[in-house]
């Protein structure tokens, strides 16, 4: 009896042992042209093997990649598409950067990032803090509206803080109210809550 411990290691066990014969096989053709033949059928016999990939795009070239490594990458026929070699697949993909909208700032959304990049970018003067203040009035209402409840200033500076690495800081400030920031929003919306305040202001207006 041969057990599995005792058989050729298979390379893709998907695809099964019947296959990965059929590629040794194939490597002991004597000719070219009857490898290129075996090769094709072969890649075909994998295809009906695993329907699933014909779902995936470009679904053909892995196909034949897969049959390169079956073969252990030593195949000598002429394949539709570049066979890979062992250094490609085995180098490892580029690192993707970790989000910075995770917790509690996925609500601000992307925009609130690109304009802390361009406060950033921004010389100190007028139009940065005018950018700034911008920015904090933003995600105070984004927090306010996602959260459906009142923000302390602290919560937003340290936000603020964090989203821009340290780069943008308005914690020095008491509050967003004391400063300009959230100050004319804020304004207007007391005099509209405020009928005694709005009746006032209307007579006053009527006197001159």
């Amino acid at each position: 009896m041969e057990y599995n411990t005792q058989r050729t290691h298979l390379h893709l066990p998907e695809y099964g042992r019947n296959i990965q014969q059929l590629v040794e096989r194939c490597k002991e053709l004597p000719t070219k042209e009857e490898r290129n033949e075996m090769a094709a059928a072969i890649v075909d016999f994998m295809g009906q093997r695993n329907p699933h990939l014909r779902d995936e795009e470009n679904y053909k070239h892995k196909l034949w990649d897969h049959l390169f490594i079956l073969a252990e990458y030593d195949l000598d026929v002429d394949a539709p598409y570049p066979f890979p070699t062992r250094e490609e697949l085995a180098q490892k993909p580029n690192k993707m950067e970790y989000p910075k909208l995770q917790g509690d700032y996925k609500f601000y959304g992307k925009s609130i990032l690109q304009l802390i990049d361009k406060a950033i970018e921004l010389e100190d003067g007028e139009e940065k803090e005018a950018l700034i203040e911008v920015i904090a009035n933003n995600m105070k209402k984004s927090y306010n509206v996602y959260n459906k409840e009142h923000v302390q200033d602290e919560v937003i500076f340290r936000h603020l803080k964090e989203l821009s690495e340290n780069r943008l800081d308005l914690t020095s400030l008491d509050s967003l109210e004391k400063s300009r920031i959230y100050y004319s929003t804020n304004k207007n919306k007391n005099q509209k809550n405020n009928p005694k305040k709005r009746f006032n202001n209307h007579n006053k207006n009527r006197k001159r």
